[in-house]
């Protein structure tokens, strides 16, 4: 049993490694959108293509990586550890090359398209075997669980890195807008900026473009940075993953038998809507606060705000997920967002109020971040006990975990900028109409608290509770012993 305990400095370096993830991601989730539509100035169509593609590729690219990685060989530094490494540098320079602006007449959406599409392959490669590197740094379901609470506030502090760094950076910069009656008055919204472009717009745009690219620079070095620090502080045990067999798995009749298991799918379908819920808040968030409530020079502010306020609640409920169990920390942690969600779209505009709301929000935000993948480890524990001669499917479990999420996320971001174009949004509009600002209330409130339920709703059958889960320890540590009594045995 001490031999399975995870040191303090092992757990924070295995945590360090959720940091890289969760910055790009926040600052992707957050900016992106606001970025393509205002600062390199593409169509609402085009740019809800972009973000539809690349979501959803970044989708397919999950059960991809996780069936290469089933096929890897173990090295001297482990199965899921090279993944790592090498990608890590690759994923930088297409990071950095999805906030440059190039000198292109055409090629625009493709050059984004692109790159953001590359960038979601590497960064995939980095974060499927960092994620099943859980079940391969100790045995004991209470250290995972500690890990896992590490990494959980480690990758919250990642979303306030990012936050922080791009709306900071980003933040200092006017980006230049139109306010005139000839802007609302031409049908394509484009042709009217042209019109209207004046000289010191045109130099102010610029900054607000190298901005961009000190933040994308700066984020890549801490991606870097996190990635040396995970590579040299944690060790992955191969026999952590129990029972490994040397004969290669089969990757699809692991995934068979993966997508048979009812406590996964059930898992799946109940975060699959409050994830959906949380992203379609994030991507439209930025715009919401710039155009329905006026706070242009404040919203990174308010960003900032939710980010800190979710750091700094995740240990509390790690406490309460320890106390009452992961179900009703579901069910509290969750639905308390709902309330909060409602009252920003009902007020009127108030900084004051928003910036309330914003900490309020960020508590929901700690339970969405850490519960999920808190849980997901006891499936897998459920299902070696179903299947004790079948391992090796690790990668799968996660892989496909994110699989769900992030193509439904992708479905929902291009259909809610599609939204915003067909209620006539306006590149570069220093206001917009009526109809766009109903949309974004709608995007950040109405459905964002429909999907909530619906989550929630299907999470009531998910089997595994406190009880179950103390059996299947018990069962795990009897399985453990049997195996070790047989080797002993035959040796």
């Amino acid at each position: 049993e001490n031999r399975e305990r995870l040191s303090v400095c092992s757990k924070l370096c295995y945590a360090v490694g959720g940091a890289p993830y969760q910055i790009t991601g926040c600052a992707l989730g957050f900016f992106l959108q606001i970025y393509l539509l205002d600062v390199a100035q593409l169509d609402p169509f085009y740019a809800s293509i972009i973000l539809f593609v690349g979501r959803a590729w970044d989708a397919i690219t999950d059960p991809m990586v996780g069936f290469f990685i089933s096929k890897t060989s173990w090295t001297r530094v482990g199965r899921l550890m090279p993944w790592i490494i090498f990608s890590t540098p690759f994923a930088v320079t297409a990071y950095i090359l999805i906030w440059f602006v190039p000198d292109l007449s055409r090629g625009l959406v493709l050059w984004y398209l692109i790159f953001y599409c590359a960038f979601q392959t590497l960064v995939t490669c980095f974060h499927v075997p960092y994620s099943a590197l859980t079940m391969f740094i100790s045995r004991e379901q209470s250290e995972r669980d500690s890990a896992t609470a590490y990494r959980m506030t480690v990758e919250v502090l990642g979303s306030v890195l990012g936050t922080a760094i791009q709306g900071q950076i980003v933040g200092k910069v006017d980006t230049p807008c139109v306010e005139s009656p000839l802007f609302f008055s031409k049908p394509n919204s484009s042709v009217a900026m042209e019109e209207l472009n004046m000289t010191h717009d045109t130099g102010s745009l610029t900054d607000t473009r190298n901005a961009y690219m000190i933040a994308a620079g700066v984020i890549g070095g801490l991606y870097i940075l996190c990635a040396l620090i995970l590579s040299v502080g944690v060790q992955e045990k191969r026999e952590s993953s129990q029972l490994q067999s040397d004969e290669p798995v089969s990757f699809f009749q692991g995934l068979k038998l993966v997508m048979n298991h009812g406590a996964y799918i059930k898992l799946i379908a109940g975060f699959l809507f409050t994830s959906l819920a949380f992203m379609l808040l994030e991507g439209n968030f930025a715009l919401f606060c710039t155009y329905t409530l006026g706070f242009r020079n404040e919203f990174q502010n308010i960003l900032l705000a939710i980010m800190l306020s979710a750091t700094l609640t995740i240990p509390l409920w790690q406490w309460f997920l320890t106390r009452f169990g992961k179900k009703t920390a579901v069910y509290v942690g969750i639905s308390s967002a709902i309330p909060f969600l409602i009252l920003v779209a009902v007020l009127d505009s108030n900084l004051i109020v928003t910036y309330i709301v914003a900490v309020a929000a960020g508590i929901s935000v700690a339970a969405a971040f850490l519960l999920p993948w808190s849980m997901l480890p006891d499936v897998i524990d459920d299902f070696k006990l179903q299947h004790p001669d079948s391992h090796g499917h690790e990668a799968i479990f996660f892989s496909f975990y994110v699989f769900f999420t992030k193509f439904a996320s992708g479905v929902s971001l291009g259909i809610s900028t599609l939204s915003l174009d067909f209620a006539g949004y306006q590149t570069r509009g220093c206001s917009q109409p009526s109809e766009v600002n109903t949309t974004l209330k709608m995007l950040v409130s109405a459905v964002p608290v429909g999907l909530i339920l619906l989550g929630l709703l299907l999470f009531k059958l998910y089997p595994i509770d406190e009880e179950k889960r103390r059996k299947n320890k018990k069962a795990l540590q009897d399985l453990r012993w049997v195996s070790a009594s047989a080797r002993e045995a035959a040796s």
